[in-house]
């Protein structure tokens, strides 16, 4: 059976349409990985010095692609995901997961000052590593427990958030309002052993392959001069 030219014609051009809103739909934020936002380095910030290793608790949707991207960081010799914002006795995932315990999935960041600054681990998360304008949510996930975060530990770290925070608010960084909490960091509590390390172990499985790989990609491009193509494995003590 032959196809009339017209009605021929007609049926690719739909299947081609069709074929780019599936495109469409998987790249969008509620399907797929954001792109990267580039943004201005925060104004306020630690100078980079010598010193003791420091640490930074950050929450941005699932911890999977967060502890991924970080562990890409040049500077950056320890990352672990694990709970923070509520108590040590519901730190556990099917009880986090629940979206009442006050937690958020989160990573505890170790980097050494001298190579790395806390504004620029605030930078890599706002640009690449998640959405800080939406609300109890990131992508597919959906909870306060996928909220987005910053655990400051001390007054330094508060002062650099919150004025990162207004800074790209100031500048329209982002097309709505950024929504991330500044809480002081309460307790950090790791997550179990299958969780660390998720995406280095699985990076073909459907989630990490949509979701997650494309941040660090986002990542190497958008901070090539950050970017170490040898991850840091998690360290839990």
């Amino acid at each position: 059976m032959t196809f009339p030219t017209i009605r021929w014609s007609k049926l690719v051009m739909a299947v081609l349409a069709l074929a780019a809103l599936t495109a469409a739909f998987w790249r969008s934020p509620l399907y797929g990985a954001d792109s990267p936002v580039v943004i201005a380095a925060p104004a306020v910030d630690n100078n980079k010095a010598e010193g003791a290793l420091q640490s930074a608790v950050l929450a941005g949707g699932c911890f999977w692609g967060v502890q991924g991207v970080f562990e890409h960081v040049r500077g950056v010799k320890n990352v672990i995901a694990g709970y923070a914002g509520g108590d040590k006795s519901t730190a556990q995932y099917e009880t986090v997961s629940s979206g009442t315990t006050g937690h958020a999935e989160s990573v505890k960041i170790t980097f050494d000052p001298a190579a790395i600054s806390y504004g620029q681990i605030l930078q890599i998360a706002f640009s690449v590593v998640h959405d800080p304008t939406q609300l109890n949510r990131q992508g597919p996930d959906v909870g306060s427990q996928y909220r987005s975060a910053i655990f400051y530990a001390d007054e330094t770290q508060k002062h650099i958030a919150e004025a990162y925070v207004n800074q790209l608010d100031k500048s329209r960084a982002f097309p709505r309002p950024i929504v991330t909490r500044v809480d002081p960091l309460k307790g950090f509590f790791p997550a179990e052993d299958y969780h660390q390390d998720y995406l280095l172990h699985n990076p073909n499985a459907p989630y990490i392959a949509m979701y997650d790989i494309p941040k660090i990609d986002n990542f190497k491009h958008t901070f090539p001069e950050l970017y170490s193509g040898r991850p840091v494995l998690a360290s839990v003590k």
